[in-house]
């Protein structure tokens, strides 16, 4: 029997015809944007823009990190915490960036509190138009509604939607959610997730332990 063939993780355009989706990873040349294999954007206007046009304010040193078989809707946007601003005096506004001798006065900019890395886990599927703000750590396999507005951490296999976003539910119980972190699927060598898509997609918990590799 012919070994089925795994996708290609380095096609930029792995759908034919439809050049509005785009797996990132081949398309990333920023050192501070990570995307795992198989992570994708969908967009009709210009989806390789993506760092450029999705990743805003994104002027270090904070890192932005997706996983993998992420799946990322049209206008998805990572707010990163180059768009801070001082909130401690009469008024918010950078007057330092207009220039002139007004950029004598640089270090009231720099060095604001951040919260760190932007974190995306794995197989986390991101609706229409959510924005996630700076520093937020999403779990694996979690949900993120349409025009959700992320603030906090989501657990994983968490769905959350509404501005700020909510917990609504979470896909599985603890204990399934702790096998199947523990099964970790998307770490699989692609020979065999190829193999075994239709459990992945939609066979049980059982399912995906029995037709785990024997090293997990």
């Amino acid at each position: 029997m012919t070994p089925p063939v795994p996708a290609d993780p380095t096609v930029v355009h792995p759908m034919p015809g439809q050049p509005r989706l785009v797996l990132l990873k081949p398309l990333i040349t920023s050192p501070l944007i990570e995307v795992g294999e198989f992570s994708y954007y969908d967009d009709p206007d210009d989806p390789a823009a993506f760092e450029t046009r999705n990743v805003l304010y994104h002027y270090g040193p904070e890192k932005l990190i997706i996983g993998r078989f992420c799946a990322l809707g049209e206008g998805v946007r990572f707010i990163m915490n180059g768009a801070n601003h001082r909130m401690d005096g009469p008024s918010t506004f950078p007057f330092p960036i207009m220039g002139g001798s007004w950029a004598g006065h640089f270090d009231l900019i720099t060095g604001l509190p951040g919260r760190g890395d932007t974190v995306v886990g794995n197989d986390v599927w991101f609706g229409y138009r959510s924005t996630v703000m700076p520093g937020v750590r999403i779990g694996h396999g979690a949900i993120i509604a349409s025009g959700s507005v992320v603030v906090d951490d989501v657990p994983d296999y968490g769905i959350v939607g509404g501005n700020p976003a909510r917990l609504i539910r979470r896909r599985h119980g603890d204990a399934d959610i702790d096998r199947l972190l523990a099964l970790a699927w998307w770490d699989w060598p692609l020979e065999h997730i190829t193999r075994h898509i239709r459990t992945i997609m939609s066979g049980t918990v059982d399912d995906l332990e029995n037709a785990a590799p024997a090293q997990v």
